[in-house]
């Protein structure tokens, strides 16, 4: 397996590629094209590079005609992720303009997996900063198991989900209250932490989010979306999660599969 570790939009993007057949210069070309696809959508979206094209929307010193096509795929996302979260994602109400941030990192995450992918490894995860993709199997007939972080345990784990493709976790243990009430503009959330799973990291990145601020009620959301499911942790660590929700096992502390390998972590 080949492992790759870079700094980026604001986190560490770890990568694990299984090369099967594929040599492993070509794995690592593959690899520092994904990472330029990373480092091309921070340049592009960053709220803290000044002339980045969404700082400068966010501005008012260019419109949305004039920025780049990824701006617009993006903010069609960000429209769909609006309408399935019954607006508690909304970059448009954000203090000081428009932030898709919520948004962004999956979709680049996703993008990135996408030209390891295409380059015929089997299988292969990016991990960053706890939004993952993924795709393949990490050894023959076994997904690859992702743990979801205890929020009040940096060294524990609440539970172990075997990856659909996409797996994101959005809490303020790490970064502090930078979540934001769309109807109010207040940074509280309902819960301690909240992880959706489903087959784009995009979608599943918003959704989380969204869900951190809304708590259990946003969990009504998942009965209108095909193929994700969702889990949060209340802030008295209660725990509640859709009926799909595909936990694998519940954890106390940290956990290892039973290959050994330890778990990426969402």
């Amino acid at each position: 397996m080949l492992v790759h570790t870079e700094e980026v939009m604001g986190t560490v993007a770890s990568f694990q590629v299984v090369l099967g057949d594929i040599s492993q210069g070509k794995a690592a070309l593959a690899l520092r094209s994904a990472c330029d696809v990373l480092h091309r959508a921070d340049a592009v979206f960053s709220t803290y590079i000044g002339e980045s094209p969404i700082s400068r929307l966010r501005r008012g010193e260019a419109d949305l005609a004039e920025m780049p096509e990824d701006v617009h795929e993006v903010l069609d996302l960000c429209r769909e992720a609006r309408r399935a979260s019954a607006g508690w994602f909304d970059p448009w109400a954000m203090p000081g303009g428009l932030d898709p941030t919520g948004l962004v990192k999956g979709w680049a995450v996703e993008r990135a997996l996408q030209v390891v992918r295409s380059s015929g490894v089997p299988a292969a995860m990016l991990n960053a900063g706890g939004d993952l993709s993924t795709f393949g199997e990490p050894a023959p007939g076994e997904g690859w198991r992702i743990g979801i972080r205890n929020p009040f345990d940096a060294q524990g784990l609440a539970c172990i989900v075997t990856s659909p493709g996409a797996v994101a976790t959005s809490g303020t243990y790490e970064r502090g209250p930078i979540l934001l009430n769309p109807f109010d503009s207040r940074s509280v959330t309902r819960a301690a932490s909240a992880s959706v799973t489903g087959p784009s990291l995009a979608m599943a990145d918003a959704l989380a989010t969204a869900l951190c601020v809304a708590g259990r009620e946003g969990l009504d959301w998942f009965a209108e979306l095909s193929g994700y499911e969702a889990y949060i942790i209340g802030h008295d660590a209660s725990e509640a999660s859709t009926p799909g929700f595909g936990s694998s096992e519940r954890a106390t502390g940290p956990a290892q599969p039973p290959t050994g390998r330890p778990c990426p972590v969402a």
